[in-house]
């Protein structure tokens, strides 16, 4: 008996396939000719036509909140190689194949047409089924489900920036350019949101005294955080980074300038990744690395060196979402008097309390209260 197939009713951009523009209308006009209006009673209008939005796909469904498409189309896998994204040039993926193997594939038409928020349907981490083709090239034929990403809202779309990382280096720098704790906040807002495990790294520490770190990462450390002090240059916690990475998939973000492919050239100097000096000018860095790149570590793992970010916007999250992310406010939420409170102008709220009686930390707490105003916004 042959197997039953799934069908799924799905939505597609509009217009995904554009209606032809009638030519010589013009000149036809001239010669006295009607052809136009016989063909607008000939078109169809109920939605069944070229320009309907929804179509009827062969597959499976996808979870959307997760990253997904909202659906899995049924291909044949005795044709197809299975493989994970490198990286992502415009159009086209570099997609290593389970034999090791580097193709350079486009992604199948029914994929780019999804009716989708996300700006690519393609990030770096991906695990793929693709069709190969001659000279290494292939089509990107399904997208598996995603397990873990890091997104962010640009231009009112999601951006995923990698995907199926478990572990989020976050990388600051203790001098050139100075350190930004309120972008370390948001980073850790979005490890919790993805469930990756966060491990905070401060960079050329060689620059400062090391011991005015400490009450900024004590902080850090008394909520649950792996911090780690390291020095590209000198190689100070580089032995103590690589065996946290060891074993683990894991993506690396930060500003520019901080020093993201200097780490991990000195975490494992076959990677050979390029570096840049920061401006003197402004001390921001340089986008030296332009698109988000997976790599295998000699010790073992993955990791993704993404470009520098200097602005990061969270996605689909809103202002009640927000605490619940922030691991030393989150206890306090259900002791304020008002079960709506947003801990930001209510009388007897237990969060305003306990940084007043600095049992928080009262940064931590004005971070949040920017977060929270940003997503409200």
């Amino acid at each position: 008996m042959a197997k039953r197939q799934n069908k799924i009713r799905t939505e597609f951009r509009k217009n995904r396939t554009p209606k032809a523009r009638a030519k010589e209308v013009a000149r036809g006009y001239l010669r006295g000719e009607e052809h136009q209006d016989a063909q607008q009673r000939d078109e169809r209008v109920s939605g069944k036509g070229e320009l309907t939005r929804k179509r009827t796909v062969v597959g499976e469904a996808a979870d959307v909140e997760r990253g997904g498409l909202g659906v899995l189309p049924d291909i044949d896998k005795t044709q197809c190689l299975f493989g994970r994204v490198l990286s992502v040039f415009g159009l086209t993926s570099a997609v290593q194949a389970d034999d090791g193997r580097v193709f350079h594939c486009s992604t199948r038409r029914i994929l780019k047409t999804l009716s989708t928020d996300q700006r690519h349907v393609v990030a770096a981490g991906d695990r793929v089924w693709f069709l190969p083709g001659g000279d290494d090239e292939g089509v990107i034929e399904r997208i598996e489900p995603r397990t873990h990403l890091l997104c962010r809202t640009s231009k009112r779309r999601q951006h995923i920036l990698v995907t199926n990382v478990d572990q989020l280096l976050i990388v600051g720098s203790a001098a050139e350019p100075y350190l930004k704790p309120n972008l370390i906040d948001r980073f850790l807002l979005c490890a919790e949101q993805g469930r990756m495990r966060p491990l905070i790294i401060i960079n050329k520490v060689d620059l400062i005294e090391p011991a005015d770190l400490m009450p900024l990462s004590g902080v850090y450390a008394r909520m649950g955080y792996a911090v780690h002090l390291v020095s590209a240059a000198t190689g100070a916690g580089i032995a103590a980074l690589r065996r946290a990475l060891q074993g683990h998939a894991s993506a690396v973000v930060g500003q520019s300038g901080v020093g993201k492919s200097s780490l991990l050239n000195a975490i494992d100097p076959q990677l050979r990744l390029k570096v840049g000096a920061i401006s003197e000018e402004n001390q921001k860095g340089k986008h030296t690395t332009t698109t988000a790149r997976l790599s295998p570590l000699a010790p073992g793992g993955y990791v993704v060196d993404t470009p520098g970010i200097r602005q990061f916007q969270l996605w689909d999250t809103i202002p009640a979402e927000v605490i619940g992310f922030f691991r030393d406010l989150r206890p306090y939420v259900n002791l304020c008097r008002f079960p709506n409170c947003s801990h930001t102008h209510e009388a007897e709220c237990a969060i305003k309390n306990a940084v007043a009686d600095g049992r928080l930390d009262a940064r931590r707490y004005e971070s949040y209260c920017q977060l929270a105003a940003g997503v409200l916004e």
